[in-house]
């Protein structure tokens, strides 16, 4: 649990010292690799998206934290946070174990041991909703639900993406594009004794995580922003059309969820959206630094020791090679931090067991000084990790234990 003690404001020693001092200061002694949490730009970061929020409740994300403690105390220090969005059913009926309630799980299964998991946590009285957009996913979860005697609420998953005349800007995500498409898997729904519809979910991937203000891309991000401006609209439409239409042919919706931490300022403009969803917004990972908002500051890293010393100017760590998810590029490689300045070598990457980087110094780190590192995505971090050390000002004021820590891997 994280220390209460700590919580109230921001340490003063954060406003004084450099960021590769304080760190440097917080961790000094402890064992390197570590990944670490700074409490006073999580708080930053919280208090920006409640603004940005415009009053529109918040779903935190749960894979963009991985951590139960984390998750708690977010949940406890932003009263705009209002349930979680799960990223696997076996994760949902965990957190509903450890007190979690009103949990919505944001993609679709159909592994019948995940599903009765699900299914006994909410005959149990948990409250957790599983993630559709197609009608043969819902044999399997209604006998899951008649085997454990319950009724199990579905969401329907719509289609967010925008198709321009040669262009799919978007993911492929949901076969569900329209109201009439939405009224069909309803109707599908309906016909199964134990399921009932709970909501719609409708995440503009295109829209919420796309970087549109990237350093030396001028007429990239020209082109990036206009397309998002012409998808916001587009999605807007479909996205009231579903909703009028679902509840014009008697469906009662509890949500509609909607956009991501890129997003907040569209989608909370959108009246059929009753909530939005946000995770990676606190931690601020190295894909969010480039978008025309202002999205907070970086919040989370990992540490690695300076092990080598092979030429001037270049530094050898231990570890580091921790990849994100998605497209192959240099964007998905952890991002040295600090010192300021500090780079990784093009043709080396972040290694399996060291990572070289080049200084931006007069003078090399000495064996066994840190270079602080960002992931790229906010969550998959803590697959790397079985703790996450939480800073404030410069000290260590707790330790907590991610998904890892606890013994937990959904996927």
């Amino acid at each position: 649990m994280v220390n209460r003690d700590t919580v109230p404001t921001a340490s003063a020693v954060a406003s004084t010292l450099d960021p590769y001092r304080r760190f440097a200061t917080a961790l000094s002694g402890l064992r390197l690799p570590a990944a670490f949490v700074d409490l006073d730009a999580i708080d930053r970061n919280g208090e920006r998206l409640g603004a940005r929020a415009q009053g529109v409740p918040v779903r935190l994300v749960t894979k963009s934290i991985r951590s139960v403690a984390m998750l708690r105390y977010l949940l406890d220090r932003f009263p705009y946070l209002q349930g979680l969005l799960c990223f696997s059913p076996a994760e949902a009926a965990w957190l509903a174990s450890q007190g979690f309630d009103d949990l919505v799980i944001a993609y679709p299964t159909v592994e019948p041991s995940e599903i009765a998991l699900v299914a006994a946590a909410v005959r149990g009285g948990a409250s957790i909703t599983l993630m559709v957009d197609h009608a043969d996913q819902l044999d399997v979860i209604d006998r899951c639900a008649a085997a454990a005697g319950t009724t199990l609420p579905v969401a329907i998953d719509m289609d967010a993406s925008t198709s321009f005349p040669g262009l799919h800007f978007g993911v492929y995500r949901s076969p569900v594009a329209t109201a009439e498409a939405a009224l069909a898997l309803a109707a599908a729904i309906a016909r199964r004794p134990h399921l009932r519809l709970d909501g719609v979910m409708g995440y503009e991937g295109q829209i919420a995580g796309l970087n549109d203000a990237v350093p030396g891309q001028a007429v990239r991000n020209r082109i990036i922003r206009t397309l998002k401006a012409r998808s916001i609209r587009d999605v807007h439409r479909r996205r009231g059309a579903i909703v009028a239409a679902l509840t014009a042919a008697g469906h009662r919706l509890r949500f509609v969820n909607g956009g991501g931490t890129g997003s907040f300022e569209s989608t909370a403009r959108d009246p059929s959206v009753t909530e939005l969803a946000a995770g990676s917004g606190f931690y601020l990972p190295g894909l969010f630094d480039h978008y025309a908002v202002d999205l907070g500051e970086p919040a989370a890293g990992f540490a690695l020791p300076v092990t080598r010393r092979p030429a001037p100017g270049i530094v050898t760590c231990a570890g580091g090679g921790y990849p994100a998810s998605g497209p192959i590029g240099p964007d998905r490689l952890p991002k040295p931090w600090l010192p300021a300045g500090t780079t990784l070598i093009e043709n080396e990457g972040g290694g399996e067991v060291q990572t070289p980087v080049r200084l931006d110094t007069a003078d090399a780190l000495p064996l066994g000084a840190p270079v602080f590192f960002r992931h790229a995505k906010a969550g998959e971090l803590c697959e790397r990790f079985d703790t996450l050390l939480l800073v404030r000002g410069d000290a260590i004021v707790d330790r907590v234990a991610t998904y890892r820590g606890d013994g937990r891997c959904f996927f």
